[in-house]
């Protein structure tokens, strides 16, 4: 079984089927045999295209997944007002400001945690090598799942515990493994993790990070059949899967990565295969890499970036995810949408947060399900798309400049208010005369007052004259 990238362009259409249909079949009409779409990502649009990157999956396939289930979609009927509960995106490998480095978005995420009763978020937000500072109002949620629970076809489940698997490369060189082990018996010491097993891979996969057409970091993943052997052998005993592996990129990237600017190389294809085991298993999965060698390790990149510093300090990376998987919520499959009880679904969303111009599945859920979007300016990223161009609902949309402004925003939802009732200039009310829009105060509507006056002063002197 192999993971791997692929870009196509699909033409725009007259969003008479809504958006999510015609992206469906356009996908969909040129797939090849044996593979299904587990992602897609618009990297760039215009009057006349839409630039998509697919990760697709090619290789025998379970038969509980058909190759068209991440496009299957459940219209929720209403929003519950029980709790707030807002899901907050920062999409892997665009090389997003915040959110693009190390688990550099834990910040915001815990910002936006105090404005919610739950913050759902994925992974990439918050995994910062030895750091996982996710609030306790916070789901850490795969980003395959949380794109589902948009689309209405799962629904999360608070735990107090998960059963976590963790599966790690039979390095070659003993310490890499054995740091690894000792990561999981420190999460199980310190945390209170209820590790299943450490599983060594002598037959491992393989994982190599590339860069797409738009400058995306991705990558390719092949023999994945080994991992999914391992994966059915503990079927029933575990909840989660933790999984650490080699990740092949040029040796120069380790120090250029910590020097230069460059996009993250290594989250990309990991996002890639926990999209993969996630979607087949229905199960909480993240990935940490593991170095290639003791040189590597021992590199002096000096003082860094804040953004990358907790790379710059760990040896593992394993311990965000153990954290993470502790209380990943529990995935349920085709849920109710009327406020089933103990069970979050898409009807108790009640916002999302994005950075600007980011197009996915989830982006195009809220579109459908009425979900308010709020869009952060100052997370710059390699994505060209203008919101404002899609089908938003009037009022739906809220672009701000930074995450500051989105919580402010995030607030105002919540108390019910209309953002735009707390912004000056306001606007004039909007009136309709004769089914024709107009907007109180202008001189149309002081136009048609006159109009009205003079005919009713009209209509007084006739009836005096009779």
């Amino acid at each position: 079984m192999r993971l791997y990238e692929r870009s196509i362009s699909i033409p725009k259409l007259s969003e008479a089927s809504g958006l999510l249909q015609d992206m469906r079949n356009a996908v969909m009409t040129n797939m090849p045999d044996n593979e299904a779409p587990v992602r897609l990502v618009v990297t760039r649009s215009d009057q006349q295209n839409w630039s998509c990157e697919l990760g697709l999956l090619d290789g025998e396939q379970h038969d509980t997944i058909p190759t068209d289930f991440i496009f299957d979609f459940k219209q929720r009927d209403f929003e519950s007002s029980e709790s707030f509960n807002a899901v907050l995106i920062v999409p892997t490998g665009i090389d997003a400001q915040l959110g693009g480095h190390a688990g550099d978005a834990g910040a915001v995420a815990r910002l936006m945690a105090g404005s919610c009763d739950n913050l759902i978020t994925h992974p990439n937000v918050v995994n910062a090598s030895d750091l996982n500072e996710l609030a306790d109002n916070g789901l850490y949620v795969e980003g395959s799942i949380l794109t589902r629970l948009l689309m209405g076809t799962v629904g999360l489940q608070k735990v107090r515990s998960n059963r976590v698997l963790v599966v790690l490369d039979k390095h070659e060189d003993e310490f890499f493994y054995e740091a690894a082990i000792n990561s999981v018996s420190g999460a199980r010491a310190s945390l209170g993790l209820d590790c299943v097993a450490v599983v060594l891979m002598e037959d491992t996969i393989s994982m190599r990070s590339l860069y797409s057409n738009s400058g995306r970091a991705v990558g390719s993943i092949t023999r994945l059949e080994r991992l999914c052997k391992v994966l059915e052998q503990y079927h029933g005993q575990y909840d989660a899967v933790a999984l650490s592996s080699i990740i092949l990129v040029p040796r120069e990237c380790h120090m250029d990565y910590f020097k230069t600017d460059m996009i993250n190389p290594w989250g990309g294809v990991e996002s890639m295969l926990t999209h993969a085991v996630s979607s087949l298993y229905d199960i909480p999965s993240a990935h940490s890499p593991m170095l290639e060698d003791r040189a590597i390790l021992n590199l002096s990149v000096g003082a860094v970036d804040p953004r990358k510093a907790a790379e710059a300090v760990s040896t593992t990376f394993l311990h965000c995810i153990l954290r993470g998987l502790h209380k990943s919520p529990r995935i349920v499959k085709n849920p109710r949408l009327d406020g089933q009880s103990g069970v979050l679904t898409v009807s108790d969303v009640s916002c999302m947060v994005i950075p600007d111009g980011c197009v996915g599945l989830p982006t195009l859920a809220a579109i459908e399900q009425g979900i308010p979007v709020i869009a952060v300016r100052e997370n710059r990223n390699r994505m060209h798309n203008n919101l404002e161009d899609l089908p938003f609902a009037s009022g739906q949309l809220h672009i701000v400049e930074n995450y500051l402004e989105a919580v402010g925003v995030m607030n105002a939802v919540r108390a019910g208010v209309s953002p735009e009732t707390v912004r000056r200039p306001m606007r004039d009310t909007r009136v309709e005369v004769s089914g024709n829009p107009v907007s109180a105060g202008t001189d149309e509507i002081d136009a048609v007052s006159n109009t009205e006056s003079e005919e009713h002063q009209r209509d007084e002197m006739g009836k005096r004259t009779a």
